[in-house]
């Protein structure tokens, strides 16, 4: 009898490559499903039937309700699972990372652990913000100072830019409506920036709170990650919302403005671009990614049947 609850499970090696899916599927105010091997998304304008095999990462945005079915295939195919605000404006929870790799959490966590691959993630990082300069023999110090001499250039640019008065960077925790509205704009507007960063970090596999620069924090590597594009888009944003607004509802103008440059994608594909090359990984993820580990030999296969006294047989 034919069963009532779609496909068969799918196997790994029948997955599409990760460069050949779809990247970031961003869904907000609608019902996601399942009917057989597609997750099906439900609003007003009717149900549009997307292949599971298709997706790599749903971010379920304000007003989605899902289905157990939706995630017993989601969970089945790989697809990982962010829930954020508008356009990834926050980052609230995640599900399973894309795919069953824990190459990028491996690699990252080899790098952070050696003194000498720390630095040079660390140096590659401040290279990004510095294309036409050589910063492979400065130490964390003189690229801090570097990094901070850029920083308060973007934010004098900024307000001559757009005439809104700056004088230092200020955020009380306790105290937040104390702030300037400039200065609770680029809170808010960082803030967005940190829960986009999250959600590629948590979905392609990589530990948020695993940094090369910042350290101790559970968000460490989001701190790190997002540093990288402020200077191009939460920055300017907050200022732009400041000219315009004032310190007239300034946080919800700096999440739309976060929002809208969000909305276009090309950020995320900047990031995950970015991800892979901080960390040293190759776009391909094998479909077998369970091995046995070995301190002499290497990795070995998983799933076979090893003789008690394999070291002494062979020497024998």
């Amino acid at each position: 009898m034919k069963s009532n609850y779609g496909a068969p499970k799918t196997e790994l090696n029948e997955l599409g490559r990760i460069q050949d899916r779809i990247s970031f599927l961003y869904l907000e105010h609608a019902r996601v499903n399942r009917q057989d091997s597609a997750v099906t998304v439900t609003d007003q304008r009717g149900t549009v039937f997307v292949p599971s095999a298709m997706v790599s990462v749903l971010l379920l945005g304000p007003g989605v309700d899902v289905t157990h079915r939706a995630m017993e295939l989601i969970g089945e195919t790989g697809i990982a699972v962010v829930w954020v605000g508008e356009h990834g404006v926050r980052q609230y929870a995640h599900g399973r990372a894309l795919g069953h790799s824990s190459r990028f959490l491996e690699q990252q966590a080899k790098l952070v652990s050696n003194r000498r691959t720390r630095v040079a993630v660390a140096r590659k990082m401040y290279q990004m913000r510095f294309p036409k300069e050589d910063v492979s023999k400065l130490t964390m110090q003189q690229l801090r100072g570097k990094e901070g001499a850029r920083v308060r250039r973007v934010y004098l640019e900024q307000s001559k830019k757009t005439n809104v008065p700056w004088d230092r960077r200020e955020y009380k925790v306790d105290s937040f409506d104390s702030s300037t509205p400039i200065n609770k704009a680029l809170t808010a507007a960082h803030q967005a920036l940190y829960g986009l960063s999250c959600s590629v970090i948590v979905a392609l596999g990589a530990s948020p709170g695993l940094g090369f620069v910042h350290t101790g924090h559970d968000m460490s590597f989001v701190y790190d990650f997002a540093d990288l594009y402020k200077a191009k888009y939460s920055i300017p944003v907050a200022f732009e919302m400041t000219a315009k607004h004032g310190n007239n509802d300034i946080v919800d103008w700096t999440r739309r403005g976060m929002r809208d440059v969000f909305a276009n994608g090309k950020l995320v594909v900047q990031m995950v671009r970015d991800l892979k090359s901080l960390l040293d990984i190759d776009d391909d993820i094998p479909a077998e990614t369970m091995h046995l580990w070995d301190d002499r030999q290497g990795l070995q296969k998983f799933g076979v049947q090893y003789h008690e006294f394999d070291d002494e047989d062979d020497e024998n």
